[in-house]
Protein backbone atom coordinates (compact mmCIF):
# COMPACT_ATOMS: atom_id res chain seq x y z
CA UNK A 1 0.00 0.00 0.00
CA UNK A 2 1.38 3.66 -0.92
CA UNK A 3 1.65 6.47 1.35
CA UNK A 4 -1.46 8.24 0.72
CA UNK A 5 -1.41 12.05 -0.45
CA UNK A 6 -2.43 14.62 2.07
CA UNK A 7 -4.32 17.90 0.84
CA UNK A 8 -4.03 21.04 2.24
CA UNK A 9 -6.23 24.02 3.24
CA UNK A 10 -4.64 27.44 2.67
CA UNK A 11 -3.28 29.23 5.74
CA UNK A 12 -4.27 32.06 5.08
CA UNK A 13 -8.19 30.83 4.72
CA UNK A 14 -7.68 29.94 8.50
CA UNK A 15 -6.24 32.77 9.65
CA UNK A 16 -9.23 34.94 8.41
CA UNK A 17 -11.56 32.67 9.80
CA UNK A 18 -10.41 32.99 13.18
CA UNK A 19 -10.50 36.58 12.50
CA UNK A 20 -13.58 36.48 11.50
CA UNK A 21 -14.62 34.33 14.98
CA UNK A 22 -12.99 37.23 17.03
CA UNK A 23 -14.47 40.03 15.44
CA UNK A 24 -17.22 40.25 17.64
CA UNK A 25 -15.32 40.32 20.73
CA UNK A 26 -12.80 43.12 19.16
CA UNK A 27 -12.16 45.77 22.35
CA UNK A 28 -13.47 43.41 25.17
CA UNK A 29 -11.01 43.46 28.37
CA UNK A 30 -10.88 39.70 28.99
CA UNK A 31 -9.62 40.80 32.63
CA UNK A 32 -12.95 42.45 33.06
CA UNK A 33 -14.83 39.88 32.45
CA UNK A 34 -16.08 38.18 35.84
CA UNK A 35 -19.14 35.92 34.05
CA UNK A 36 -19.46 34.19 30.80
CA UNK A 37 -23.21 34.15 29.71
CA UNK A 38 -24.54 31.64 27.50
CA UNK A 39 -24.24 33.74 24.41
CA UNK A 40 -20.51 34.32 24.99
CA UNK A 41 -20.05 30.64 25.50
CA UNK A 42 -22.31 29.25 22.95
CA UNK A 43 -19.77 27.53 19.79
CA UNK A 44 -19.53 28.93 16.61
CA UNK A 45 -19.10 27.39 13.69
CA UNK A 46 -17.16 28.78 10.68
CA UNK A 47 -16.35 27.32 7.19
CA UNK A 48 -13.19 28.43 6.31
CA UNK A 49 -12.54 26.58 2.65
CA UNK A 50 -13.61 24.11 0.49
CA UNK A 51 -11.02 22.57 -1.88
CA UNK A 52 -11.26 19.53 -4.68
CA UNK A 53 -9.16 16.45 -3.48
CA UNK A 54 -8.85 13.28 -5.42
CA UNK A 55 -9.74 10.03 -4.08
CA UNK A 56 -7.67 7.31 -3.81
CA UNK A 57 -7.74 4.12 -1.49
CA UNK A 58 -11.28 4.11 -0.96
CA UNK A 59 -10.93 7.62 0.80
CA UNK A 60 -9.18 10.98 1.28
CA UNK A 61 -6.64 12.57 3.31
CA UNK A 62 -5.75 15.64 4.54
CA UNK A 63 -3.83 18.00 6.74
CA UNK A 64 -5.38 19.74 9.67
CA UNK A 65 -4.59 23.14 10.20
CA UNK A 66 -4.01 24.72 14.21
CA UNK A 67 -1.49 21.85 14.87
CA UNK A 68 -3.85 18.84 14.49
CA UNK A 69 -1.80 16.77 11.99
CA UNK A 70 -3.60 14.58 9.44
CA UNK A 71 -6.04 12.71 9.00
CA UNK A 72 -7.73 10.24 6.42
CA UNK A 73 -11.34 10.08 6.02
CA UNK A 74 -12.72 6.80 4.55
CA UNK A 75 -15.29 7.00 2.18
CA UNK A 76 -19.06 5.56 2.73
CA UNK A 77 -19.47 3.67 -0.68
CA UNK A 78 -17.01 2.57 -3.47
CA UNK A 79 -16.07 5.15 -5.23
CA UNK A 80 -13.66 4.90 -7.95
CA UNK A 81 -9.99 6.20 -7.23
CA UNK A 82 -9.34 9.74 -8.67
CA UNK A 83 -12.60 10.34 -8.19
CA UNK A 84 -13.68 14.21 -7.53
CA UNK A 85 -14.22 14.89 -3.82
CA UNK A 86 -15.18 18.42 -2.23
CA UNK A 87 -13.52 18.68 1.26
CA UNK A 88 -14.55 21.98 3.35
CA UNK A 89 -13.01 22.84 6.77
CA UNK A 90 -14.80 24.32 9.11
CA UNK A 91 -13.29 25.77 12.64
CA UNK A 92 -15.54 25.84 15.17
CA UNK A 93 -14.44 28.40 18.58
CA UNK A 94 -15.53 28.61 21.28
CA UNK A 95 -15.86 31.58 23.99
CA UNK A 96 -14.26 34.93 22.59
CA UNK A 97 -13.52 33.24 19.65
CA UNK A 98 -10.94 30.69 20.61
CA UNK A 99 -10.61 28.09 18.62
CA UNK A 100 -11.62 24.44 19.97
CA UNK A 101 -11.12 22.15 16.56
CA UNK A 102 -11.93 21.87 13.21
CA UNK A 103 -14.31 19.46 11.04
CA UNK A 104 -14.15 18.39 7.81
CA UNK A 105 -17.02 17.59 5.25
CA UNK A 106 -16.73 15.76 2.16
CA UNK A 107 -19.17 16.06 -1.13
CA UNK A 108 -19.37 14.51 -4.02
CA UNK A 109 -22.02 15.85 -6.67
CA UNK A 110 -23.19 18.02 -4.06
CA UNK A 111 -24.23 15.44 -1.26
CA UNK A 112 -22.47 15.32 1.63
CA UNK A 113 -21.03 11.79 2.37
CA UNK A 114 -18.75 12.25 5.53
CA UNK A 115 -18.03 14.95 8.22
CA UNK A 116 -15.81 14.08 10.83
CA UNK A 117 -14.81 16.37 13.60
CA UNK A 118 -11.27 17.00 15.29
CA UNK A 119 -11.00 16.55 18.18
Amino acid sequence: MTEPEYASFDDEAVSKTLEAARQPYEGTDLTAVTEISPAVSAGLELRAQCITVTSGNHRVCVNLPLGLGRACLPLPFDLPDGTAVQACLSIRTGPFGIPTGVCVTLFVGGEQIVRKCFP
